[in-house]
Formats: C-alpha cells, sequence, structure tokens
C-alpha cells in the first residue's frame, strides 16, 4: 500500500492534509466504514481518491451529480489518475466498454449515478469487479427525512449483499442528527464503524440578513462596498439575465449561468469568472457544484432557499481561502408567502400525479408493460407546452414520480458527437468522388481524429465548424446525410436534461405512491421551510442558528452577523456577553430562579448589562420559564 500523504503531495501538490483528512483515509484504508462529514470546500473528494490511489483495486463512486462526476474525472485523469464515469446519454458501447476496464483492474476510480446501480449490466458485473472500497457522495440523499431523498441510493445497501467485505465511505456537507444516523443505519454500517465529523462553523464568514424591498439597489451596494469575486443566486432562470444586465448597466462586471444556456456558453461563462474576467456571476443553484474557486468574497442570495441545508452549502461557497468573506441573504415579507405557496404546489394531488404520468408515457411513446432502463432527452418545458400543462406542477409531479422510484431526472448533461467510418477505404473513396463538398469534411476529420476507421472518435463540433470555415448546423447536416447513407456511425452533440425510467410503465389508474411517506415528507418539508424563515427573521446569531441545526448545540456567538454587530452598538461586547452567559448557564443549571434571585448573582456586574445577556439567551432559547415562573436552563 502507498503513502496517502506522498500520494497526495504527488497528485495534488498539497504539502499535507486539512483537519480529519488524514484521519478519514486511515479509517478506509483499515477497512472501517466511515461517515464523513465535512462542510461545503472542506476537501470531501480527496478523502476517497487519495485511498483508492493508495490501495491496489477499483473504488466505487455512487454520486447523483452528474456534472460533477464528469468535472472530477476530467480532473483526475489531467493528474495521471485512471478514471471514468457512467451516467445516462452515454452510449451502450461506452458503457459496455467502461464496466470491461473496471473488471480487467484498468481503472481506479468508476463514477455513477445511483440509478445505475440497478442496471443489470452493473448487477452481473459487478462482483467480478476488483473492488476495494465503495465512496457514497452526498450521503444524504439516502435518507427519506433529508431534504433531497433519492430513492436509487436505498440499491446501496443491496451492492453490500454482493460484496459484504469492502468497506464504504460516505460524504456529505449538510445532514442534521437524525440524518447522520439514518445514513448509516440505510448503509449498513458495521459495529467498528467511524463517525468524523469537523464543527459547522466558518469563522471567516460573516453571515447578515437585510430585510430589502429593492433588492436589486442593495444587492449593488453590497458588491460596491465588497470587493472581489461574488456569486449572486437567484431562483428563477429569467430574473437571472434580467440582474445580471442590470448590474452591467451600474458598471459591475457580471454575467449569468443557468442550465438552459448552450454548454459551450456555459464553459466560457464559468471561466471567465474562475479567472477574474467576470467579476459577478448571478445563476440558479445549478452554478458552484465542484467549482474550485477559493476566493469567492461574497456570497448573495437575492431569494431565500426552501432550506437550511441548501442555504448552508451554497452560502459556504464564500471564503473556502480562510480569508474574510460575507454570505448575504435579501430577504422581505415577500419572500415569506411564496415559500409558502410553494410549498403548498409542491406537493400536487394524486389526479395531477397521474395525469402527468400518463401523458409522460404519451410523450415518450413507451408500451405499456416496457421502458425500465431507458434513457430519454428531456424538454420540460416543450413537454408541458405539448400537453398544456403547468410547468411548475410538471416539475413537482416529476419529483413525487421520482421520489418513489419510477424514473429518475437528471440536469442538462453534455455528451460529445461521436463518429465512426464503418465502410472499408474503397468505398469510402468512391463516396468522396461523388460528394466534393462533404469530401472536404471526410478529409479533416481523418486527419485530425486517428482511428475513426477502428472506433468511435469524438468529435468537437464546434471546434471542427471552426477550422473548416462553416457553420455547427453545416456541418451537423453534412455528418447526419453520411449517417443516413450508411457511410459513418454518427452521433450529435446532446446537451439535454435526461430522464430515466426505472420501472415499466402501468396504466397511470395503477400508479402507486407511498402516501404514508408523502405526507410526513410534506410535513418535513414544511418544518424545513419554516426553519429557514426563524433564521431570516429571528434576532439570533446567523452562525450559532445555522449550526445549531446541524446539531452543535453549544456553540458560542460568532461576534461577525449582523445580529452581533447590533449587539455590539447596543453597548455590550461579545465577550462580556460570553462570560455573563457562561455564569448563567451554570448558575441555572445548579437551580431554578426568580428573576430577582438571578440578578441577587451578579453584584458586581450592571444589571442593565444582565438583563441584556439574559434577554439574548431566552431570545436563543437557552433559558425559559418553568411552570412556576421561575427561569432554568433548557439545553
Amino acid at each position: 500500500m502507498k503513502d496517502p500523504l506522498k500520494i497526495l503531495q504527488q497528485y495534488w501538490g498539497h504539502p499535507g492534509f486539512r483537519p480529519l483528512q488524514a484521519d478519514i483515509i486511515a479509517a478506509i484504508l483499515e477497512g472501517k466504514d466511515t461517515l464523513a462529514l465535512l462542510p461545503t470546500g472542506g476537501g470531501k473528494s480527496i478523502c476517497f481518491q487519495v485511498p483508492a490511489i493508495a490501495s491496489e483495486g477499483l473504488c466505487l463512486v455512487v454520486s447523483p451529480l452528474i456534472a460533477l462526476m464528469k468535472d472530477q474525472v476530467q480532473q483526475l485523469k489531467e493528474r495521471g489518475i485512471k478514471a471514468e464515469a457512467i451516467y445516462a446519454g452515454l452510449s451502450h458501447q461506452d458503457i459496455d466498454r467502461i464496466v470491461d476496464n473496471a473488471v480487467y483492474g484498468h481503472l481506479q476510480l468508476l463514477y455513477l449515478s445511483p440509478e445505475r446501480l440497478q442496471t443489470d449490466i452493473l448487477k452481473e458485473r459487478l462482483p467480478k469487479m476488483p473492488l476495494r472500497m465503495i465512496a457514497v457522495d452526498e450521503a444524504h440523499c439516502i435518507s427519506q427525512w433529508g431534504y433531497d431523498f433519492r430513492p436509487a441510493y436505498l440499491e446501496i445497501a443491496n451492492i453490500r449483499e454482493l460484496v459484504p467485505e469492502v468497506p464504504i465511505i460516505a460524504l456529505t456537507a449538510t445532514a442534521t442528527p437524525e440524518v447522520v444516523t439514518d445514513i448509516q443505519e440505510k448503509l449498513l454500517f458495521r459495529k467498528d464503524r467511524r463517525v468524523f465529523q469537523k464543527s459547522f462553523v466558518r469563522d471567516n464568514l460573516a453571515y447578515v440578513v437585510r430585510q430589502a424591498e429593492g433588492k436589486i439597489a442593495q444587492l449593488a451596494n453590497i458588491l460596491q462596498k465588497v470587493e472581489g469575486s461574488s456569486v449572486v443566486y437567484v431562483r428563477s432562470r429569467r430574473r437571472c439575465k434580467e440582474i445580471a444586465v442590470e448590474l452591467v448597466r451600474r458598471k459591475i462586471a457580471a454575467s449569468y449561468y443557468h442550465a438552459g444556456l448552450e454548454m459551450d456558453e456555459r464553459s466560457a461563462r464559468q471561466e471567465a469568472w474562475i479567472d477574474g474576467r467576470i467579476r459577478v456571476m448571478v445563476a440558479t443553484n445549478a452554478f458552484g457544484m465542484g467549482i474550485d474557486k477559493a476566493d469567492v468574497r461574497s456570497v448573495v442570495h437575492i431569494d431565500i432557499p426552501d432550506s437550511l441545508e441548501a442555504y448552508f452549502q451554497e452560502a459556504g461557497r464564500g471564503g473556502r481561502d480562510g480569508e474574510k468573506a460575507y454570505a448575504v441573504l435579501l430577504y422581505s415579507r415577500d419572500d415569506k408567502d411564496r415559500l409558502l405557496r410553494n410549498y403548498e404546489r409542491s406537493f400536487p394531488p394524486m389526479e395531477e400525479i397521474r395525469r402527468v404520468y400518463r401523458a409522460l408515457g404519451s410523450y415518450l411513446q413507451l408500451a405499456t408493460g416496457a421502458g425500465i432502463g431507458r434513457s430519454y432527452d428531456f424538454d420540460l418545458a416543450q413537454f408541458a407546452q405539448t400537453y398544456q400543462l403547468e410547468a411548475v406542477m410538471v416539475h413537482h409531479c416529476l419529483s413525487v414520480l421520482e421520489q418513489n422510484g419510477w424514473l429518475a431526472v437528471s440536469d442538462a448533461v453534455y455528451v460529445p458527437a461521436y463518429l465512426q467510418v464503418i465502410v472499408n477505404k474503397d468505398v469510402l473513396y468512391d463516396y468522396q468522388l461523388k460528394h466534393r463538398k462533404l469530401d472536404r469534411i471526410l478529409k479533416i476529420i481523418l486527419r485530425t481524429y486517428q482511428g475513426a476507421f477502428n472506433h468511435p472518435v469524438k468529435l468537437k463540433e464546434s471546434q471542427l465548424a471552426k477550422f473548416l470555415k462553416i457553420s455547427t448546423k453545416e456541418l451537423q447536416k453534412g455528418l447526419h446525410n453520411m449517417h443516413t447513407a450508411g457511410i459513418v456511425r454518427y452521433r450529435p452533440a446532446k446537451d439535454s436534461p435526461q430522464i430515466t425510467l426505472l420501472r415499466d410503465r402501468v396504466p397511470a389508474e395503477l400508479l402507486s405512491i407511498d402516501l404514508p411517506a408523502y405526507r410526513i415528507r410534506k410535513e418535513r418539508h414544511l418544518s424545513r421551510i419554516k426553519a429557514a424563515i426563524r433564521y431570516a427573521e429571528r434576532d439570533i446569531c446567523r452562525s450559532q442558528q445555522l449550526v445549531r441545526y446541524f446539531g452543535e448545540k453549544n456553540s458560542p456567538v460568532c461576534g461577525h452577523c449582523d445580529v452581533c454587530l447590533a449587539r455590539k452598538q447596543a453597548g455590550l461586547s461579545v465577550s462580556e456577553h460570553q462570560q455573563l452567559a457562561h455564569r448563567l448557564e451554570e448558575i441555572l443549571i445548579k437551580e431554578s430562579c426568580s428573576l430577582e434571585e438571578l440578578i441577587s448573582h451578579f453584584a458586581n456586574v450592571r444589571e442593565e448589562d444582565v438583563l441584556t445577556s439574559l434577554s439574548y439567551l431566552v431570545d436563543e432559547g437557552f433559558i425559559e420559564k418553568d411552570a412556576t415562573g421561575k427561569l432554568v436552563w433548557k439545553m
């Protein structure tokens, strides 16, 4: 076994591990089931990538984020590490080739989406793979009580029956104590399990909530005061563009990003932002996953997310370099009303779910009793328009079908164009003579892409078209004509969302969902919304609210959020409040007291300061009154 530290230095160029990384790696290399809770930017991927290289064999990585999988695989390949990814949209030949490479020991890491675990090819060949460990990224997705439940994750437990001796490392940035327990149970962790949790406290990140009606003016003001790179999160694609245009009008270098943009455009904007040519990126939550930019100085949310898990993850993209950064939420009363309205729409009635399911079968031209395992390009807006359905309602119905294991929906995923010449050289030459316009395209392809006669080659269509001085559409039309003529096998590039069927189609009236679980999820979703609203509306240290939500009950106030700064201005410093709070805790843990009795313990302290500190602790839920009216320490 190779030395993990030397691997880190050789392949990543880092001098040493971050806190907990070395301990997590040691545990998984010892064969122990391991759960790692590291906040956004805490270096989770290193925790399974390094041990995958340190040990002989294959690390199977399960991840729901296709874009992140592709990014990580690309980065690993650039470092000389043998890695591949399987996801919806790949051809059967590609999947077969990748799985064979895994079986014959030609890969160190194999990434796949959880839905792929249910396919026959994986079930058949998994026991033949030289598996050394299984990494489960975004592990909170396995808990139906979490905010992002994906039933396909439950399939991971079935793998353990096929390879019972292989340890599992589960990783997440956002999990409540209840979800932490659920992850271990659902993944069948063994008794000698190890759990590592880094504090959710981010000392360098100042959380701020601003009550704002004129949000654009507030946003511009923040960006003018806080220099450096910034991400601005909004809920809708339309507002992305509107806000970016308005910022540019105010002389702030900004662009926008969402999943509806063409792949080339998304990549160009992302690179411009990473390189600093664009200072501010206005984006939906499609932006940020897997982007390694440490010097983000501000993350601003124009709209409040519907859970603190989502907010904490997105806000945590600021200040990963350890320098001061700001996470700002612009909040208005309208936001609360909108969240509660969206909540009701998020859980459609059964008749609407059946209506969408029936339309989906027609849209995909699926016969009853068929479809399991098939993937299709899926344009939600076009689907909704075709069947005169409301797009938002369709989105929520698909989410319910996904949570009940009927299908899986992925965001837009870019799959490059492929081409292979399928005739011999004599037939090809004859075709070139008869089709002079296509002859030039063929000559350039054969000169540029080696091996096109022997196997499919990836085409970079936009680059090829530019070199040929024709439009991409013109190139695609020519390639399609050659495909139709049987000269080449051509598959154009794709960059669209995918829908994968996990069960055969049934008549809509026979469609069933787990109604008790559906009702529980609805209740949990409402509690998460209420927690997000409380975060915005209560004058309690923002950091303290967030980390308490994730189970850190006794964290101190941060001293630099908007609430703490307001308290300083009121005349009581953070250190003074902490000293008084500690003394109040000592007294009230021993016995309950009336207000007068409590004040009598502080003969040498201004009564005003004691009352101020006491009011903060009452607001924060540490102190409350019992049935007799006396004050008690609650925690």
